[in-house]
Formats: structure tokens, C-alpha cells, sequence
């Protein structure tokens, strides 16, 4: 009696242990049916690829005779559920930066915190090594957009439609330059569906 015990505590003990397995972080797992890091990174694959094969920027460059400079705005989450949108901003920057195609300049977070640097080094750094103030670089553009959700669900099926709307907008004169957009639609069947 004693040995089914045992036996029945190492099972017991066993099926609840946590168990962890590594995986290619380009790896597409799809848990839950919401939006995930595969999301995020196809997502902005897919547009920077868009944005950057547009006829704004062969506009730009013979107007200007050099590669436009491009900051990322707000990224709203207008869904149904909770989606870090700074994963998703970070994912479209790393995009437009590797293409070589433009150039990019810091957020306005960014910008604060290198100005407290420069200030710092007008007092401490000498003559040689100290970064003037009045040396920024300005945007030409600025990518900004929202992220929405369609939920429909019966019973223990779901479809999630989201769409991501994203517009490249001229600071010199507002105009739209590029309007993007992607959608994705999942299909998920379980029996405890959440919204």
C-alpha cells in the first residue's frame, strides 16, 4: 500500500512541475488567439516593405537629393484587448532603420533624455569630445496609425479580424504621403473562449 502511495505522489508531483522548452523567437505560436509577438513582427515586415516601395520616397529623394528622415508617432491599441503597442513601434523601427532606406531619428523621450545628456556635457566633457546643442536633425515625416479589432464569437468559436491602419504624413505640410494597412483574421476554437 505503502509503494502505490509513493508511486501515486511522484505521479502527482510530476504532472505538476513546470516544464520550459526553447524556442527560435521567429517561431510562430499561437496560443490564445490574440495578437502576439508573430503578429507584431509580420505586421511591420509586411508594411515597412509597403511604405518602402511607394512612390513617396523616389519623390523625396529627386526632390531633396538625399534619404527622407522618418519618427514613428503614437501607435494607438483601439481593440478589444490589451496589445503592447511599444513592442509593435519597436518592430516597424528596427524595420525602417535596416532597410537603409531612410533615415531615423530618436522619439521625443529619446530627444529628452540625449538633451539632459548634452547639457551634462557642456559642463563636464572638454572642448574635444562635447556634443553642441543645435545639431538635431529634423523629421520629414512622421508614421503614426491605430491598431483595431472585429470579435465575433459563438459558442465556443471565435474570429478575430484585426486591422492595422498606419499613414505617413509630411511635417512640412501635413499632407498624406502613404496609407497602410493590414489585416489578419484568426479562427479560434476552444471551449472557455475569452473577449
Amino acid at each position: 500500500m505503502k509503494l502505490v502511495v509513493i508511486i501515486l505522489s511522484i505521479v502527482m508531483l510530476s504532472a505538476c512541475s513546470t516544464t520550459v522548452k526553447r524556442m527560435d523567437s521567429s517561431e510562430t505560436v499561437d496560443l490564445s488567439g490574440a495578437w502576439n509577438d508573430s503578429d507584431s513582427r509580420m505586421t511591420a515586415e509586411t508594411m515597412v516593405s509597403d511604405v518602402l516601395s511607394r512612390p513617396w520616397i523616389n519623390r523625396h529623394v529627386s526632390k531633396n537629393g538625399g534619404a527622407p528622415t522618418v519618427i514613428v508617432g503614437t501607435i494607438k491599441n483601439l481593440s478589444h484587448e490589451h496589445i503592447n503597442t511599444k513592442t509593435f513601434i519597436s518592430d516597424i523601427e528596427r524595420e525602417l532603420i535596416n532597410s537603409g532606406s531612410i533615415d531615423f531619428v530618436a522619439s521625443a523621450k529619446q530627444r529628452d533624455e540625449i538633451r539632459e545628456e548634452r547639457k551634462d556635457q557642456d559642463l563636464n566633457s572638454t572642448e574635444k569630445t562635447r556634443n553642441a546643442a543645435g545639431q538635431e536633425i529634423g523629421a520629414d515625416y512622421m508614421l503614426s496609425g491605430q491598431i483595431n479589432t472585429i470579435i465575433d464569437a459563438n459558442a465556443s468559436t471565435q474570429v478575430r479580424f484585426y486591422q492595422v491602419d498606419l499613414t505617413l504624413i509630411s511635417l512640412a505640410d501635413n499632407r498624406k504621403v502613404w496609407v497602410g494597412q493590414e489585416k489578419i483574421k484568426k479562427l479560434v476554437k476552444n471551449a472557455k473562449l475569452r473577449y
